[in-house]
């Protein structure tokens, strides 16, 4: 259970959080204004909070604050203990909501795995894995891909040598798995086009070799200064960033044009989306998401899709990947774009399940453009 103090500081934070902004926002905004906290006290306070969000359909609602953290986390510390203690019916009408099951399965393991804590996976540089997790210990490998360990330490990682001197990467395994499911060889041309801070194009460079050219675009240039730290720590230097917003041409933002003309073997489009993959990281999320966000961000994804189809080379592969599971904007968007885009050939889909991998959900589908097509 959390001491008084955690007690106190996750029910301040959660009192003074505003409708519109997002908890794991507050906790960032909360530790900089309390300096003084240590790191593991930081860490039993955001877990305090999430685990308040995974719980809160089961908490009394007239309880005072700092009563219904302790409630959250009693009914955390049972479920670990049991499992089955909470039965698939009170999971489907109370972990998430209910609109949810109109655009998902809900399996009892896909909802028992968002009551727990997420595991935590770094991405070695490619051949250093083994080496990583001697010197950082506390590490797990898996078969999924050479470079993945689950992390179940407690050291501060960024304050790690291993991470300044850039060993490693904080990236969860599902979007690692999107690294591999692109398969880029060193020498091509790739265009990461909502590349935000960078972690996908950065793995993508990796498997590069360093070799060829990885276009980054973001419509947030804060987002790209953030992925050239970390591109610089890395030592990655095969990459281009551009500000770009995906928006249709004539749109009057600025910034629609991709500032260079030529043709990809491969373009990654990391859609935004409603994130419900992430819901077991980010418990907050699930009550604030709604299904007018899912359907706004579908019809952006396919935009997205239909904007970055052009710049891809013949016998050159596009690939969309999702951190969500609703059927809106996976196989749907997938689908729709397919049926209007008959010189691309669809490859197999992947849909990542957070209780088969110990990670975030995902979704990727994947077009060829055969060699032959203009």
């Amino acid at each position: 259970m959390p001491d008084q103090a955690t007690l106190n500081h996750a029910a301040h934070i959660l009192s003074a959080l505003p409708a519109d902004q997002r908890a794991d926002t507050a906790l960032r905004r909360y530790f900089k204004e309390h300096h003084y906290l240590r790191p593991a006290a930081k860490r039993a306070i955001s877990q305090a909070v999430f685990v308040y969000f995974r719980w809160l359909q089961w908490l009394e609602p007239k309880a005072s604050p700092q009563k219904r953290v302790e409630q959250a986390a009693s009914l955390d510390a049972r479920f670990l203990a049991e499992p089955n203690m909470v039965k698939a019916e009170a999971l489907a009408a109370r972990a998430v909501p209910v609109w949810l099951a109109d655009e998902m399965d809900l399996s009892v393991e896909y909802l028992r795995q968002l009551q727990r804590e997420p595991a935590l996976w770094l991405r070695a540089r490619p051949g250093r894995r083994a080496a990583l997790a001697k010197s950082l210990f506390a590490c797990a490998p898996t078969d999924l891909t050479p470079d993945a360990l689950r992390f179940t330490g407690t050291q501060d990682l960024f304050k790690t040598e291993q991470f300044e001197t850039g060993e490693f990467e904080i990236q969860d395994l599902a979007s690692q798995l999107v690294g591999v499911a692109c398969a880029p060889q060193p020498g091509e041309s790739w265009w990461d086009a909502c590349a935000g801070e960078g972690g996908k194009t950065l793995h993508l460079a990796d498997l590069m070799d360093n070799k060829g050219t990885v276009w980054a675009t973001d419509r947030s240039a804060r987002r790209l200064d953030t992925l050239k730290r970390r591109a610089a720590r890395a030592n990655i230097f095969n990459y281009r960033t551009a500000l770009w917003d995906g928006c249709p041409p004539g749109t009057p933002s600025g910034i629609t044009r991709l500032p260079t003309n030529q043709k990809f073997d491969g373009i990654l489009l990391d859609a935004p989306c409603s994130g419900v993959g992430t819901w077991q990281r980010n418990p907050h999320a699930r009550w604030t998401t709604t299904p007018d966000d899912v359907r706004s961000l579908a019809a952006v994804q396919l935009t997205l899709l239909q904007q970055v189809a052009p710049a891809l080379k013949p016998g050159g592969r596009l690939i969309y990947a999702v951190c969500t599971l609703t059927r809106s904007e996976t196989t749907a968007v997938a689908n729709a774009f397919t049926a209007t885009h008959a010189e691309l050939k669809p490859l197999p889909t992947q849909t990542l399940q957070p209780h088969e991998l110990n990670a975030n959900g995902m979704f990727i589908a994947m077009w060829r453009k055969p060699p032959n097509a203009a």
